[in-house]
């Protein structure tokens, strides 16, 4: 099952825009926020949150289909 993954976006009254990102973990978030900031200027602050410092879990399935 796919988890379900987000960026909010908000702009304050001046201007100040905060991306936050829901559903993914470790350095894939800053990849995925990437182009965005390189479109909307320089970034000022980063706060990692706890998802962050999670570890990625990866699952893989072998399924072996022969005669028995």
């Amino acid at each position: 099952m796919a988890v379900r993954q987000e960026i909010e976006i908000q702009i304050s009254p001046d201007g100040e825009i905060s991306l936050h990102v829901k559903g993914l973990s470790g350095e894939a978030c800053l990849e995925l926020t990437q182009a965005l900031e390189a479109q909307l200027g320089e970034v000022v602050d980063r706060q990692k949150t706890s998802e962050y410092y999670q570890q990625e879990i990866e699952a893989t399935t072998t399924v072996e289909v022969g005669e028995d």
